[in-house]
This record gives structure tokens, sequence and C-alpha cells, in this order.
């Protein structure tokens, strides 16, 4: 059984940066493909970026594309979101998950992921 945990959010105002971490636990992590996702208060939860088991290769969904990057630590069981200029529609809950050797491509559903993380909050303000 894999552990995911979230930290790294926050308030932070328009333009700014937060730093997202998931640690990874109970599990061989280099096997793991990972995603991130978000949910705002009345929508769906919707795919962020996604980092694959084997390459690394990485995934974004367009509208954080040049400004999100996702990367991951196999040392240290952790996979990141770099958040750069940030805006008021990034706020959500922001989510990790894992699926163990699974595909990381663009727009994921969450259906792919099995593991997941009880979530961290990013607030932008204008």
């Amino acid at each position: 059984q894999v552990r995911l945990v979230e930290s790294g959010g926050g308030l932070v105002q328009a333009g700014g940066s937060l730093r997202l971490s998931c640690a990874a636990s109970g599990g061989t992590f280099s096997n793991y493909a990972m995603g991130w996702f978000r949910q705002a208060p009345g929508k769906e939860r919707e795919f962020v970026a996604s980092i694959s088991w084997r390459s690394s290769s990485t995934y974004y969904t367009d509208s954080v594309e040049g400004r999100y990057t996702i990367s991951r630590d196999n040392a240290k069981s952790t996979v990141y979101l770099q958040m750069n200029n940030l805006k008021p529609e990034d706020t959500a809950v922001y989510y990790c998950a894992a699926q163990f050797r699974g595909i990381a491509r663009k727009d994921q559903s969450s259906n792919e992921y099995t593991y997941w993380g009880q979530g961290t909050q990013v607030t932008v303000s204008p």
C-alpha cells in the first residue's frame, strides 16, 4: 500500500510561486507514474501534470504549460510541482496520485491512478 503526503500549499498573491511536494512511502517509488490533480470548489477534479516512471517524461494540461514544472527525486521518493506565475484561477486543493507502472500522459483521468494523497490547499489572491 502506497501512502502519499502532500505539503507546500498556502496563500500567495497572483504572480507568485509555490512548490508542492508529495512524499511517498510503502512502495518502490521509481516504479510509479506520478500525477498532480486539482479540484476547485464546485468543480470536478482535473489533471494538472504527470511524470512517467520509466523515463521521467512530463506532461501538462494546457492551462499550466510553461508555468508549472513537475519533477521527481527517486532517491527521496518525492514528486514536486513547481508553480510559477500563479493566477487566481489556480486556486484549488492539489492532490498527488500514484499508479504502479502506469502510463503518464497529457490530460489523464483520475481513474488512471490508484493511490492518492489527502490534498493541500493552494489559494491565489488577485
